[in-house]
C-alpha cells in the first residue's frame, strides 16, 4: 500500500488528480523565495499559477546549495543578499493562500534552515502558512526520523528524489516514507546541466511505477516547451526550474534589481510551458 492511500486527501492529491482527469502532465515550476527582492518574488509566486502551473515548488535560500548549478545558486545569494529569511519564506506563503487556496505549494531546498529555525517550530508555522510538502535534498531516507515522520505526522507530504543511479534494491527504502509525488532528478549531476533524454526517462518512470502508485514528476533538463511536452509524454508531470530563474535574472537591471519586466518574464515563459504539457495526451492508467 502507498504512503498516499494511508493519509488524508491534500492539495496536491486534489489537483494531480484533476491534472490526470484532463489526460494531460502536470506542470511543477520551481522558483526561489525572495529572488530577486521580496515584493518581486511574492508577485512571481502568484503569477505561477495564473499562467499556467498546476504545482510551485518555492526554493528556501540556503548559502550553500550543493546540488544546485550556478543558476540556482545565483538566485539563491541574490535572495539573501535582498534579507530572505524563513521566516519571510513562511509569510510570503500566507500571503499567497490568501488568494489561493487551491495550488499546492512545497518547499524545496536543505535541511539545515530548518534545524536552525527548530523542526517543530518549523513544521507547525509551515502548516499554518499552507505548505503541502517539502523536497529535502540532504535527507537520506536514513534519517527519515529528522524530519520525513514528524513532517508526515504533521499532515505536510515528503516527497523523495529517485535519481538514475537509484536502482531497485535502493527504490524501496527511497519510496517508504515518500507521499505526494516521486521527484524523478533526469539527469545526474547539478540543475541546470545538460538535457534530459526522453526515452531513457521513459524508462526510469516505467522502472518507478513498478514500485509505488506515486505519480512521477520529472526535473533536471527540461527548459522549453517542447522538452516539457517530450518528457512529460511518459511522466505524470515535469518540474522546470533553472529556465525560470534564468528568466528572473535576465530581466533585471545592471545593478541586479527587478524591472517592469521581471514578474511578467517568468510568467510568459511559465505560459509557454503549460502550452506545451497541454498539447500532450497521456494515455489512460488504471
Amino acid at each position: 500500500m502507498s504512503p498516499s492511500e494511508t493519509r488524508p486527501v491534500t492539495r496536491i492529491d486534489t489537483r494531480l488528480a484533476a491534472v490526470r482527469a484532463e489526460g494531460r502532465p502536470a506542470l511543477v515550476t520551481f522558483v526561489t523565495a525572495g529572488d530577486p527582492d521580496p515584493e518581486t518574488s511574492l508577485a512571481i509566486l502568484k503569477a505561477l499559477p495564473k499562467a499556467g502551473a498546476d504545482i510551485v515548488e518555492f526554493g528556501m535560500p540556503f548559502s550553500d546549495p550543493m546540488a544546485e548549478g550556478p543558476p540556482i545558486q545565483a538566485a539563491t545569494l541574490r535572495a539573501l543578499k535582498a534579507g530572505q529569511t524563513m521566516a519571510k519564506t513562511l509569510q510570503m506563503v500566507r500571503a499567497f493562500r490568501a488568494e489561493d487556496d487551491g495550488t499546492p505549494i512545497v518547499l524545496m531546498g536543505y535541511y539545515n534552515p530548518i534545524y536552525s529555525y527548530g523542526v517543530e517550530r518549523f513544521l507547525a508555522d509551515a502548516k499554518a502558512a499552507g505548505v503541502d510538502g517539502l523536497i529535502i535534498v540532504d535527507l537520506p531516507p536514513e534519517e527519515d526520523d529528522e524530519l520525513c515522520v514528524p513532517a508526515l505526522a504533521a499532515g505536510i507530504s515528503f516527497i523523495r528524489l529517485a535519481t538514475p543511479t537509484t536502482d531497485d534494491r535502493r527504490l524501496p527504502a527511497v519510496l517508504a516514507n515518500t507521499s505526494g509525488f516521486v521527484y524523478y532528478v533526469s539527469i545526474t549531476g547539478i540543475t541546470g546541466a545538460g538535457s534530459a533524454d526522453p526515452t531513457r526517462v521513459a524508462a526510469a518512470v516505467a522502472r518507478i511505477k513498478g514500485h509505488t502508485d506515486l505519480p512521477v514528476m520529472v526535473g533536471f533538463g527540461v527548459r522549453t516547451p517542447a522538452q516539457a511536452a517530450a518528457i512529460g509524454a511518459n511522466a505524470d508531470g515535469v518540474v522546470v526550474g533553472s529556465a525560470l530563474v534564468d528568466a528572473v535574472r535576465d530581466s533585471l537591471d545592471g545593478e541586479g534589481r527587478a524591472t517592469v519586466k521581471t514578474v511578467a518574464a517568468v510568467a510568459d515563459l511559465v505560459g509557454a510551458l503549460s502550452a506545451g504539457v497541454r498539447a500532450v495526451r497521456l494515455q489512460p492508467t488504471g
